[in-house]
């Protein structure tokens, strides 16, 4: 029997975990000309929500993650290539001859997929205004193109003033709506919120935040059903008070549970066995993370672990807030109306050293 978890990818069809009201929000929203900022914590399920809404819409869309984007240039290939699985090459072969220089297009004979590139010394700022001119007359009113841009808190370092830039393209644009999402919410808000950014205010902001548990409860318990006939109801809780309704963690706790009924059909904690497992497993994982963290950072991560204080005198306020800080730009701790460690396997590891 196939396991009815999935995890550590985009999460789709029967996979996918509720989120109805924010799908329905986000289709309605980009049938107008307006442009959608999605900001959530890693792994809250964001780039799942936006891919389901913007194939529900049955719009042309294209996706790149800024996170993999090295320069300027990478960012024009990308976009390019994205283009070509929209639009055959016939299409747009037209546009191409106004850029004013010429991509590199190689098509892989096998797979038939598209590449894309430019010189190594090209004009990038050249290269995404042709780019983006094209994608932007490849379109109508009437058959306008989502973008979405993943992790775009990542622009700013992609080069300088690449966020003004193309803020001064993207304002002319008429046939495109702009989906960006981000997983660093002050780095986000900054680029959006602050008066003195080009993005300022530049479209709606939606923040994603933790499922419902009523919604995550019913969504685990039918799907433990087949192999917990008798006590899918109380695992899908046990679950959900573990990760605290993370979807990421839910889902990962949810298969390994599974994988415990169907290999492990006797045991008397399911939950409580696969928490064990994938601690166990990613054990050297978070030695090596911990490691890495300095003596400030382990202080505040064992005072989160135990549900402690962090204001005992021992650091100074302003040491531990930076700390906090610099711990949720890299993805360790998370900010929802308190700060909590985002991995509760890490967590866990990290009580089992105390």
């Amino acid at each position: 029997m196939e396991n009815p978890f999935k995890f550590g990818t985009i999460v789709e069809e029967e996979y996918f975990t509720d989120r109805v009201e924010e799908v329905n929000f986000i289709c309605q929203f980009v049938d107008s000309a307006n442009h959608l900022i999605l900001i959530s914590p890693r792994r809250f399920g964001k780039s799942s929500v936006v891919t389901k809404a913007v194939k529900r819409t049955g719009r042309k869309h294209i996706t790149v993650n800024l996170q993999q984007v090295t320069s300027v240039a990478d960012l024009s290939g990308k976009l390019l290539r994205e283009l070509f699985k929209v639009h055959p090459m016939e299409r747009v072969r037209h546009l191409i001859t106004h850029f004013r220089i010429i991509p590199m297009v190689s098509t892989n004979p096998v797979t038939g997929a598209i590449d894309v590139s430019f010189q190594p010394s090209a004009d990038g700022t050249v290269l995404i205004e042709d780019v983006m001119t094209l994608i932007e007359n490849a379109h109508t009113e009437e058959d306008r193109i989502i973008v979405v841009l993943d992790e775009f808190q990542e622009i700013r370092d992609i080069a300088p003033k690449l966020d003004k830039k193309l803020r001064s393209i993207m304002q002319q644009q008429k046939h495109i709506n702009y989906i960006l999402l981000g997983s660093q919410e002050s780095m986000m808000t900054d680029i959006f919120e602050d008066k003195k950014s080009p993005f300022y205010h530049f479209g709606e902001l939606m923040r994603l935040g933790k499922l419902p548990r009523e919604d995550f409860f019913r969504y685990l318990s039918e799907r433990l059903l087949a192999c917990f006939p008798d006590s899918c109801d109380g695992l899908a809780n046990q679950i959900l008070d573990y990760t605290a309704c993370h979807p990421y963690y839910s889902q990962q706790l949810a298969a390994n549970v599974w994988q415990v009924g169907m290999l492990q059909p006797g045991t008397q904690e399911p939950v409580g066995t696969a928490i064990s497992y994938i601690v166990t497993s990613h054990s050297l994982d978070y030695e090596r993370l911990w490691m890495n963290f300095k003596r400030t950072s382990k202080w505040i991560l064992q005072r989160l672990a135990t549900g402690k204080s962090l204001q005992t005198g021992e650091h100074r306020t302003s040491t531990i807030y930076s700390a906090l800080k610099k711990m949720q730009k890299d993805g360790y701790v998370i900010y929802t109306d308190h700060y909590e460690i985002e991995d509760p396997f890490f967590k866990q590891w990290i009580l089992n050293g105390i």
